[in-house]
């Protein structure tokens, strides 16, 4: 039997400069306006996304969906901040969300990262393995639910005290 990806023939492949105009209007389509209002955006705002970290799914040529991430620290801990997130409407549940979450966390791990964290929806990313951050432990350059601050291990113990602002690693 054939996976769902298979089924759907969907291709990954890093980011290239060349796919942002697609992940733009991507992320306008899931987001809307007021995703230039969240807490995340204010973090892409002090330090870009690592287009060698981010990833886009293809189906039939046509960029469907991408996951960017990001080269932050909380406190004194590095740390990668996964999102935005996004998969185009047609597309949504069908797993394609799901598989630039695993390949990102690969991808990540391969670079020598030790941990992701984001912010998004516990029902969603919990079963993928992420787990929420103690509340008042990562201080985001603006308003966010605490309780949506989640992270992710690819090392075990990476994120074990954890605390401060999110800021930009050079």
């Amino acid at each position: 039997m054939l996976s769902l990806q298979q089924d759907l023939d969907v291709l990954y492949a890093p980011e290239s400069a060349l796919h942002a105009a697609a992940i733009e209007e991507i992320a306008a389509e899931a987001f809307g306006p007021g995703r230039f209002t969240r807490a995340a955006e204010r973090v892409r705002e002090q330090q870009p996304h690592d287009p060698s970290l981010s990833l886009v799914a293809f189906l039939h040529g046509d960029v469907v969906g991408s996951v960017r991430q990001t080269r932050v620290r909380i406190g004194r801990t590095p740390v990668v901040m996964l999102g935005p997130l996004a998969v185009r409407p047609l597309f949504k549940k069908r797993g394609i969300g799901r598989e630039l979450m695993a390949r990102a966390a690969r991808r990540a791990a391969e670079a020598g990262e030790r941990a992701i964290f984001l912010v998004g929806d516990r029902a969603y990313y919990e079963p993928l393995g992420y787990r929420p951050l103690p509340v008042g432990s990562v201080r985001m350059p603006g308003p966010v639910d605490e309780r949506r601050i989640l992270g992710l291990e690819l090392v075990p113990g990476a994120l074990e005290g954890a605390s401060g602002a999110v800021l930009p690693r050079r």
